[in-house]
């Protein structure tokens, strides 16, 4: 998965072959049809289902809890699009006394109002929230409460900056990030859509790494080098895979499509697509053909299926094998 264009989104963001669970999961921003082009145009534009989603539950929630009508309104309702709404948001979490609030709103809002990519990733990110997390029950809850979305849509921002050229100021939003959020991310990491950061606590992403679409990260992975050395030295994900809390993925190695590291694994070695990687150090456990882990956030697979599945295969693949 190699980065494309300033959003941060990675190439095959149509998935080649495998188009049509993407487009299921939420068909107006990855089929690219007239609806999602005027939403991506114009994001104040009518008819961007997110937002009327959001706008919706932010005016039941102001009925239901009165003493959260003015922070809803503040927050949601007294803005014209997803994106204002996203800054206002961001930018109320990580203000400090040198970074203002009022800042940060400008910044923010003149990377995403002018950027198309970051903004098509910041909904499907939401669709990834609510569609994977069993906790987040609503859109709202994303952009309102969840950590590991402010850290994701914080770390986009920063990322596009890195690319403009300002570095420094994307650096200061980094260590911004880490401290408000538990989330370190450097700016110069790739990360696809669609992408899930259930929790976020204790997640390090090196500055090489690279994250496909649709993969979903729990919290305390470690996507990190393994010294001093210099270019590209972080791991590369495959769209689609599942890491597990606490896994720790060191080195320019690659997880595969569809892959899943079970929790608390050290993978130091490729890691084969379809694959479970298991232990310390990580080994193969089973291969599966099946949906792609991320999306069916299973964890608990037990060894004796993916024996079964693994036996299925011609190829000769076993379970137990090290990790090449």
């Amino acid at each position: 998965a190699a980065a494309r264009g300033s959003g941060g989104s990675c190439a095959g963001e149509r998935w080649a072959g495998r188009a049509p669970r993407s487009e299921a999961m939420f068909p107006i921003y990855v089929m690219g049809s007239s609806r999602a082009r005027a939403v991506l145009l114009d994001p104040s534009a009518a008819g961007d289902p997110i937002w009327e989603a959001v706008k919706a539950e932010a005016r039941s929630e102001a009925e239901k809890e009165p003493i959260l009508s003015s922070f809803l309104y503040a927050s949601v309702l007294s803005h014209d699009c997803l994106e204002r709404a996203l800054s206002f948001v961001l930018a109320n979490r990580l203000e400090d006394p040198t970074l203002l609030a009022t800042q940060l709103i400008d910044i923010f809002n003149d990377v995403m109002m002018n950027d198309a990519d970051i903004r098509r990733s910041i909904r499907l990110d939401a669709q990834a929230f609510k569609g994977r997390d069993p906790s987040c029950a609503q859109y709202s809850w994303a952009l309102l409460y969840l950590k590991g979305y402010h850290s994701l849509q914080s770390y986009r921002i920063a990322h596009v900056l890195w690319n403009q050229g300002r570095k420094v100021l994307a650096l200061a939003l980094q260590s911004r990030i880490s401290e408000v959020f538990a989330v370190d991310i450097h700016p110069a990491a790739k990360i696809g859509e669609g992408i899930l950061l259930d929790h976020g606590t204790g997640l390090v992403i090196g500055e090489t790494a690279v994250v496909g679409n649709w993969v979903s990260l729990m919290q305390g992975v470690t996507l990190g080098g393994t010294g001093k050395e210099h270019g590209d030295r972080h791991p590369k994900i495959g769209q689609g895979a599942l890491l597990g809390a606490g896994a720790t993925i060191l080195g320019n190695i690659t997880v595969g499509e569809g892959a899943m590291i079970a929790a608390g694994s050290l993978v130091l070695k490729h890691v084969p697509p379809h694959s479970m990687a298991v232990g310390n150090p990580a080994k193969v456990v089973g291969y599966t053909e099946k949906e792609d882990p991320s999306l069916t956030m299973k964890h608990d697979a037990r060894r004796d299926y993916f024996e079964h599945v693994a036996g299925s295969f011609p190829d000769g693949r076993s379970n137990g094998s090290v990790v090449k």
